[in-house]
């Protein structure tokens, strides 16, 4: 099944693949794979950042930069292309056909510069979003604490105004991306007598000032992309706080509400393929006559399918000028619960071989063993699968709201 979405955004569609096919550098898609499934508990970090280094990418970005087509989301008068959500996700879906990388600014393209744009003065405007586009800032984002993770009003992280400037003293966790950030934005505690939603600020700080020092948090994997930072009297101008002293929460719910749009017709691609691959492992193994794992490989199948299906729905939602709600959370939870249980149908093809894992030091582990580590994680980071249930029950379904303890 695919959706007709009317012959302007076809001929879009043909034209981009056009000047993909005409532009693209020879060997790009040969680097690395771009459309490799992504965690935040994997290994592929180091990887990536070597391939975009490579001569290719480089050439690639620079011609991507000329036509706007890095945050084309964003609207032209701030460095954009100016796409609505249709677009961008044809994009998405063309670029990842071709086997080639979207450039990316990460959270400073799809969390901090949304926010930035909507809540900020023309000043902040003019300073701060051309600093993302070039790639000059790369930001990682400041919101969980060790006390506390999906409660986040209750941030403990003090911001005190000295002057001209907003002194920040805290500490932040599960930060994705810190070793490769030199910005952080961050909600801070501006207003400790006020409500613990009303006494907030969005601040954006120097992720290399002296006062900064992250630590990297050990995964299950293996693998160390999260880390704890210790912020210890950190000065940021007044200018960096987005949306003025204490309206923090209203910024913030501006990133939040863009956190996971944008690749709702592609993100299935990568799953697809992943899960290809373990019907070739189970091939190998002389696994594909055991009626057991031919009906897990089955489930697998269909979830996958499932996640098309949502995508295409998401994508035409979108065509109709409705902007997608609580089915953020479905799709969220589907994902992350899904590859969990392949990571479990993984292990269950590998048999004992699973349970050793390769010499070497950094304990290096074998492709499904990261799968089945990694995996785990994703239930956990951009909200608990036990958060999400609770958004689709509250605001999709219409339940009451779970009680909450006083205190």
């Amino acid at each position: 099944m695919e959706l007709d979405l009317g012959p302007e955004i076809a001929q879009f569609r043909a034209e981009l693949r056009d000047w993909i096919a005409a532009e693209a550098p020879q060997g790009l898609a040969d680097v690395f794979d771009w459309n490799m499934v992504t965690n935040a508990g994997g290994r592929r970090g180091a990887a990536m950042a070597a391939a975009m280094e490579h001569p290719a990418y480089k050439e690639w970005e620079a011609k991507l930069a000329a036509r706007h087509l890095i945050c084309p989301q964003w609207p032209e008068e701030f460095g954009g292309a100016g796409m609505d959500a249709v677009r961008v996700a044809v994009l998405n879906e063309e670029f990842h056909r071709a086997g080639v990388p979207r450039v990316s600014r990460g959270m400073g393209e799809s969390l901090a510069g949304p926010s930035i744009i909507v809540h900020g003065t023309p000043e902040q405007h003019a300073y701060f979003l051309p600093r993302i586009i070039s790639g000059e800032d790369v930001y990682c984002q400041g919101f969980s604490e060790p006390n506390h993770g999906s409660d986040l009003a209750a941030v403990e992280t003090r911001g005190v105004v000295s002057g001209n400037d907003i002194v920040i003293t805290g500490q932040k966790v599960w930060t994705s991306g810190a070793a490769k950030a030199n910005m952080m934005f961050l909600l801070c505690r501006t207003d400790p007598r006020a409500e613990k939603h009303a006494g907030l600020s969005y601040v954006l700080i120097d992720f290399t000032d002296p006062g900064v020092q992250y630590r990297p948090i050990k995964q299950m994997s293996g693998a160390a992309e999260f880390c704890e930072d210790f912020i210890d009297g950190v000065r940021a101008p007044l200018f960096n706080v987005i949306g003025g002293l204490n309206n923090g929460w209203r910024v913030a719910m501006t990133t939040l509400g863009h956190e996971r749009g944008g690749r709702a017709t592609v993100a299935h691609l990568g799953y697809e393929r992943e899960f290809w691959e373990l019907v070739e492992t189970a091939r190998k193994r002389g696994k594909t006559t055991d009626p057991q794992i031919r009906q897990r490989l089955a489930w697998a199948y269909t979830q996958v399918e499932l996640m098309r299906y949502s995508g295409l729905r998401t994508l035409a939602q979108v065509a109709a000028g409705r902007a997608p709600g609580p089915e953020a959370s479905v799709a969220k939870l589907f994902w992350s619960e899904y590859h969990k249980k392949l990571g479990e149908i993984a292990m269950a093809i590998e048999g004992a071989d699973a349970l050793l894992r390769p010499e070497g030091e950094g304990y290096p582990v074998t492709p499904w063993q990261g799968v089945f580590l990694s995996s785990r994680a994703g239930t956990i980071y951009s909200g608990t699968s036990e958060i999400q249930r609770n958004i689709i029950g509250e605001r999709a379904l219409g339940l009451p709201k779970e009680p909450r303890l006083a205190g």
